[in-house]
């Protein structure tokens, strides 16, 4: 599986230098019509059931549901683009006598402002912001009583500037910054205290008093490198890659968070469609526990890389 996933990342890597012509419908894009706003609004649901009613070989019913929310509102004239887009996604399970877990939880904000002298040129002077967080809480189930995680803890923000290239700016960049940083919000205090996601962790005596609090707030400064790229496979299939490397100057350089999505969009009808998508990420600040030799108590056992795959077939439109 992963010789498959790295072969399909060099293909899409590789066909970023040529575009034929057969893959992509032309558009012309030679005149120019003046400053534009578009305002774009996409949802979908994606709905999977099952149900069994003396079924011989055994089963589960269940029934899970997933929201997708992406608004987009861009500008562009001859030297400068501006590209705003929120995006919101949540899904849930139920299964009988289980409790309904989460299984997507993401709350994301994009701002991109991009500058360049000469209209015809493909290079951009870039400010860029992101926002990210969850919205609920996170369980390690099928404990339920002590999260894992909460909405902004944690929460990140990056806010740099460098330059972008791009053929096409909507379907085609690559974006580097000398100097972005990174905030790391854990805003709850008993997470914060454990030192959850990389912030530093309380101080306590030998009987177990507080004697400092954890902190809330970690800030990083360093190298970002990330590149987009959407590619039209066939008439109703596209495929999107993301990819950001991130590396922080005063703790650790060279130690690089990964954060890559693959996603593939099947377009059946106006409004029928399937989305397969990968996300893998790999951040050194993200510790994972195993169970320590005292019952009760985990012992830290280093970063792991995390990986998320989903497949959904439901109803998208826009409005």
């Amino acid at each position: 599986m992963r010789n498959y996933v790295l072969l399909l990342f060099i293909f899409l890597c590789l066909t970023s230098y040529a575009q034929p012509d057969w893959l992509f419908i032309k558009e012309d894009k030679s005149k120019y019509q003046g400053p534009q706003w578009t305002l774009e609004n996409k949802a979908a649901i994606d709905i999977n059931e099952a149900v069994f009613v003396n079924w011989n070989a055994g089963g589960t019913n269940s029934i899970s549901g997933l929201l997708d929310l992406k608004t987009k509102l861009n500008y562009k004239d001859k030297f400068f683009i501006w590209e705003n887009n929120a995006h919101l996604r949540y899904g849930i399970n139920a299964q009988d006598e289980r409790e309904a877990r989460k299984t997507d939880d993401l709350f994301e904000v994009n701002s991109n402002l991009g500058y360049h002298a000469d209209d015809k040129s493909n290079w951009y002077y870039m400010a860029r912001f992101n926002f990210r967080t969850q919205l609920t809480n996170g369980f390690n189930y099928p404990n339920t009583e002590e999260p894992i995680s909460r909405f902004m803890a944690p929460g990140y923000v990056f806010f740099g500037g460098g330059i972008e290239y791009g053929r096409n700016i909507e379907e085609l960049s690559f974006y580097f910054s000398p100097l972005t940083l990174k905030g790391t919000f854990v805003l709850d205090q008993e997470l914060a205290n454990s030192g959850a996601f990389g912030v530093r962790p309380a101080v306590f005596d030998d009987d177990g008093n507080l004697i400092t609090p954890g902190e809330q707030f970690r800030k990083e400064f360093g190298i970002l490198l990330t590149n987009n790229y959407e590619l039209t496979l066939a008439k109703n299939i596209t495929a999107k890659h993301f990819l950001s490397l991130y590396s922080d100057y005063l703790n650790r350089f060279g130690n690089i968070d990964v954060d890559w999505r693959l996603d593939f969009d099947f377009k059946v009808n106006s409004f029928i469609r399937a989305t397969l998508g990968s996300y893998l990420r790999y951040d050194d600040d993200v510790k994972t526990k195993v169970p320590s030799d005292i019952e009760g108590e985990f012992e830290e056992a280093g970063a792991k890389v995390q990986w998320k795959q989903f497949l959904g077939i439901g109803v998208a439109f826009d409005f």
